[in-house]
């Protein structure tokens, strides 16, 4: 869509198809006039998630008032105010208290800022009403009259804005862990702390189904991301390594909602010598139906690259994994993956402790907001990164490694807990609320899920973007309909699965 307009703050100097006259800007992080409704946290940018749209003009009849679709960008067609109407607007979109223009017509040409193709049962109803129009209707100029600057006051985007919300719902990702089992077949794994294979005699890969299957299951329940996790990593050849691509490939036709892949997203070299780059490799995936890409251990190692080059007054270097994929295909393909774990302080060397730490620490009684605090009375904590899956630890914190990542580009975090994986306990609210202050970028929640709760819990007490959960999904025990029921309940935003365009 932004092509049709004049110019962007994204690519200055290079001028658009200029077919709209207007500009394309960044979205405002800050948003002061929001931050004081949300308590005085900013909004996250890219805007990553699942937003509504109304239509512009009251003579477009308002059926897309009630559905949401899915955004991910940080350059937008910004409305400034309402006395500055765009004619052009087929509908508008609210992040913050930023108006936005989410589609537009001229003439024949239609144009969307969301992915109808990534926006489920709505995107794709969408999509058929376009092309099932009939010319004399999409060729015709309806007069415009009647200009709407606000959501209809009977929507729900705007009950949204009414209880101080930024206009996105509650996202409930399913993560799927994908690893060849002892016979060589992908199966879709889970194990308490990383351990994945059974407690009994045959010591054989827990097997939870087959990827595509449990994709498309998910889908349909309702499920707002799917995430492939490839913990198997790749033995010689991200490139060759055909089964996972075919995942991707057969999940994104049957899946309409966006996929994530992780697990092997690096530099490598083939077994015959062949260099390969991070961004080659994420450039299959993508051009296999994927939207994003996880990175996780190469992203310590950048990071700490990183504070070393720092040391000497250098920058980044520009040529780590995050920065030539966000470079190439967008901040928002960029997701990092981080797996800290508690670390606890005797309170004796709680002062000498804060004086040289990294980041800040928690204390319980004093900064600590999770449930289990009755267990934790009386002690204190950092967090410490890993890498290859939780089982080796670096001397760098989550803070400076979540802040790291974003100043290299990423632009999107996945926050696990190694602590808290498989315990059914709950999100670590502590954990989440750390890095949420600390980055500009949207958080997803993982680790801990036991229960329907536990996924209000984390979005009321922390404002993350989204919540994800593998274990309790495969195994049945919360289906993700289960989870969408029990927030709308408590009247918090989750996207509607009925379609009514």
């Amino acid at each position: 869509m932004q092509v049709l307009f004049e110019s962007s703050h994204e690519s200055p100097g290079a001028k658009g198809l200029g077919i709209i006259p207007w500009e394309i800007t960044k979205f405002n992080s800050a948003d002061d006039a929001w931050r004081v409704a949300a308590s005085g946290k900013g909004k996250s940018v890219p805007q990553i998630g699942w937003n509504g749209a109304w239509n512009a003009w009251e003579e477009d009849q308002g059926e897309m008032d009630e559905e949401d679709y899915y955004f991910v960008h940080s350059f937008a067609a910004l409305v400034p105010d309402s006395s500055k109407k765009p004619e052009f607007a087929y509908t508008l979109s609210r992040y913050g208290s930023e108006t936005f223009i989410s589609s537009v017509r001229v003439g024949n040409v239609y144009g969307t800022q969301f992915h109808p193709e990534k926006s489920g049962p709505a995107g794709l109803e969408l999509l058929r009403k376009w092309l099932a129009a009939p010319v004399s209707e999409v060729s015709s100029t309806p007069s415009k009259t009647n200009y709407r600057p606000d959501p209809p006051t009977s929507s729900g985007l705007a009950k949204r804005f009414k209880q101080g919300g930024n206009g996105l719902t509650n996202r409930v990702v399913a993560c799927l862990d994908v690893r060849s089992n002892d016979n060589g077949d992908l199966v879709v794994t889970k194990g308490d702390q990383y351990d994945v294979r059974e407690k009994d005699d045959s010591k054989a890969v827990r097997n939870l189904g087959k990827p595509v299957a449990l994709s498309q299951k998910y889908y349909e329940q309702g499920a707002d991301e799917v995430c492939f996790l490839n913990i198997t990593s790749f033995r010689s050849s991200a490139l060759q390594d055909q089964p996972m691509l075919e995942v991707v490939r057969a999940a994104a036709e049957t899946v309409f909602v966006p996929l994530t892949i992780g697990g092997g997203i690096k530099d490598t070299v083939d077994p015959d010598g062949t260099a390969r780059s991070a961004l080659e490799v994420a450039g299959a995936y993508f051009r296999s139906g994927a939207d994003k890409v996880s990175i996780g251990s190469e992203a310590v190692l950048a990071v700490e690259e990183l504070l070393e080059r720092r040391k000497n007054g250098l920058g980044p270097t520009g040529k780590t994994g995050i920065e030539t994929i966000s470079k190439g295909y967008g901040s928002q393909a960029v997701v990092v993956s981080i797996d800290p774990k508690r670390v606890y302080i005797d309170y004796s060397t709680l002062s000498e402790f804060k004086k040289t730490a990294h980041g800040p620490c928690v204390i319980t009684g004093e900064t600590s907001t999770t449930r289990t605090k009755s267990e934790e009375e009386g002690k204190a904590w950092w967090y410490q990164c890993t890498i290859s899956g939780g089982r080796a630890t670096r001397d760098i914190d989550v803070i400076q490694l979540a802040q790291g990542v974003e100043e290299l580009g990423a632009g999107e975090i996945l926050l696990n807990s190694v602590d808290r994986d498989g315990s059914g306990k709950g999100f670590d609210l502590d954990l989440i609320n750390l890095v949420k202050n600390a980055v500009r970028i949207p958080v997803v929640s993982s680790s801990g899920a036991g229960g329907v709760g536990d996924f209000e819990e984390v979005f009321r007490e922390t404002g993350t973007e989204a919540a994800l959960a593998a274990g309790i999904f495969h195994r049945g025990e919360v289906g993700i309909d289960q989870v969408k029921q029990g927030l709308q309940e408590k009247e918090m935003a989750v996207r509607r699965t009925e379609v009514k365009l």
